[in-house]
């Protein structure tokens, strides 16, 4: 997954392994799991898989080793991350859609389990981590960035996102993972200091 399309952003400000990124509108396919995360991530990634490889409306597929060359219908990108986020005792798990798709434009879903859900331009602090992204190393990083946001009195206005941009045979160490949390875009950040 080294050349798969990501949602674009502009970077803000930077801070070590912290960012503030202004994320353009996108559309995301989104589906609700209940159960322990991994679980629920595994259950909704391949729902989320299904629909992107052609359980749509117009068979719209994508084939993650070859072109699919002897298929009358167009082929559909795969893009990163995973996203996950918690919601009351459900985790909604999200792929973000090519760009090159408007909200018209998309396949629809066969499944009524799957959402297409448009968003407008976001901003999100951002911290970045390889290695497993088990609960240990998520709640610790969450927790540097909520320092981070109430350190740099920031106003977080959104939940616990959780990015994963590798798939689960990475080397942990070349995994990369990440905690996001929305922010008040209409915050003024240029006071935020940017460090490498």
């Amino acid at each position: 997954m080294s050349h798969v399309e990501e949602p674009d952003y502009k970077l803000v400000a930077k801070h070590g392994n912290i960012e503030i990124r202004d994320y353009a509108p996108m559309i995301l396919a989104e589906v609700e799991a209940s159960g322990e995360r991994k679980q629920a991530i595994s259950n909704g990634f391949k729902i989320l898989a299904d629909y992107i490889f052609g359980n749509n409306t117009s068979k719209t597929k994508m084939d993650m080793t070859k072109p699919v060359s002897n298929e009358l219908s167009e082929k559909m990108a795969m893009t990163a991350p995973v996203i996950q986020e918690k919601h009351l005792d459900k985790w909604k798990v999200r792929f973000v859609m090519p760009k090159k798709y408007s909200f018209e434009t998309l396949p629809k879903p066969n499944s009524k389990d799957v959402v297409l859900i448009p968003l407008p331009a976001r901003r999100f602090a951002v911290i970045r981590f390889s290695g497993l992204a088990d609960n240990e190393a998520i709640k610790l990083n969450k927790d540097k960035l909520e320092a981070y946001i109430a350190d740099q009195k920031l106003k977080p206005i959104g939940g616990t996102v959780l990015a994963f941009y590798n798939p689960p045979w990475t080397i942990p160490f070349l995994r990369r993972n990440e905690v996001m949390i929305e922010l008040d875009s209409t915050v003024d950040s240029n006071s935020l200091e940017t460090h490498p």
